[in-house]
């Protein structure tokens, strides 16, 4: 490597996204933007600010998204990411498979908030052109680049896969649990399933419908197998416990490294699968829910508890075992404020 090459390989790529995103002054000699970096076995190319695509010089059968940062202040993605992206520019991973890395909200990053304007995981297939905000313009942008990436990949047959990470706003009963996207009457991957199990990830929220959320977006685009995985709570950066997401960051590497990921028999038992039961809107200013702040994700309400009124309109717990999910009573208005899920058999789905 010439100099110059081994000062851009030693650039930590978050405070160049964020610098460069947010119109801030990027020294020469920290400056990605356009540039090329080769590990062995490939290249690095950074065409934007917090988007980073490799391209292995031979690459296997698999193209895959990991994107972060949706959210501005789920570090904990943002991190696994980052450390993901300097493995590969210090020569310490050495990707076979064609990866796209993804940091989607830089100036909410910024502010330390979960976004600037506009809630970004309402604004795919098409919502961002609703409006002009940041977050409609960046969403706009990220699927214009997972639509090239997927383009540009080899002719052949080849598998789809995109992981948007988050950490969500509260605790959760299960610490770690992933959003699997409305499949349009597909089977349900017994692969995938075993893979997110691997991932430290052994809760299923089965979505029921079409939404507007970053991994439906690449499963009814782009015909990928895709997942909104959480990972745990959301924590400043420099206080998130690495270890508890050790098993998902080795999985994502092993993922991309290795030409044939080798994963254990499918075991019905790893994994808790919800369906959901009832989404409940924000359509009034004069919204309640009816418990407190710190209840977590998935706690179950006993039957003909209220829930939440929106105006005059009261939701009580209809079902013996329902759960709750995603409350949040200040989301804007048409948005979901709160969705109950129950627990599904195995027996109910079907699986290949």
């Amino acid at each position: 490597m010439n100099q110059k090459t081994n000062e851009l390989a030693a650039v930590n790529v978050l405070d160049w996204t964020l610098a460069g995103y947010n119109g801030n002054t990027v020294a020469a000699n920290q400056q990605l933007l356009n540039a090329t970096l080769k590990y062995d076995g490939g290249e690095l190319h950074f065409p934007d600010y917090g988007i980073v695509i490799v391209e292995p010089e031979q690459p296997s059968g698999k193209d895959v998204v990991l994107s972060c940062a949706v959210h501005g202040d789920e570090t904990a993605p943002i991190e696994i990411v980052r450390d993901m992206i300097h493995g590969i520019m210090r020569g310490e991973l050495k990707p076979v498979q064609r990866t796209l890395f993804l940091i989607a909200n830089p100036a909410a990053i910024a502010i330390g908030k979960r976004f600037v304007e506009m809630n970004m995981n309402r604004l795919f297939s098409g919502a961002h052109q609703e409006g002009n905000s940041r977050e409609h313009q960046r969403a706009a942008q990220l699927e214009q680049v997972i639509t090239d990436f997927f383009a540009a990949a080899p002719e052949g047959q080849r598998e789809r896969y995109h992981y948007d990470l988050h950490t969500a706003i509260r605790d959760s009963e299960f610490e770690k649990f992933a959003v699997y996207p409305f499949t349009h009457g597909a089977p349900y991957k017994k692969a995938q399933l075993t893979f997110l199990a691997e991932c430290g990830v052994e809760t299923i929220l089965l979505n029921q419908a079409p939404t507007t959320t970053f991994s439906y977006y690449s499963v009814r685009t782009h015909g990928a197998d895709a997942f909104t995985v959480e990972l745990g709570k959301v924590r400043p950066f420099g206080e998130n416990d690495h270890s508890k997401f050790a098993a998902a960051q080795t999985m994502f590497t092993k993922l991309i490294c290795e030409r044939e990921l080798k994963l254990p028999e499918f075991d019905a038992n790893r994994t808790r699968v919800f369906d959901v039961c009832r989404t409940i809107n924000r359509t009034v200013e004069n919204f309640t829910l009816h418990f407190p702040d710190d209840v977590a994700n998935f706690t179950a309400f006993e039957k003909g508890e209220l829930l939440a009124t929106d105006g005059d309109q009261e939701y009580l717990v209809e079902q013996s075992g329902e759960r709750i999910i995603f409350p949040n009573a200040k989301v804007a208005l048409g948005q979901r404020a709160l969705l109950t899920v129950v627990e599904v058999p195995f027996a109910q789905l079907q699986l290949v």
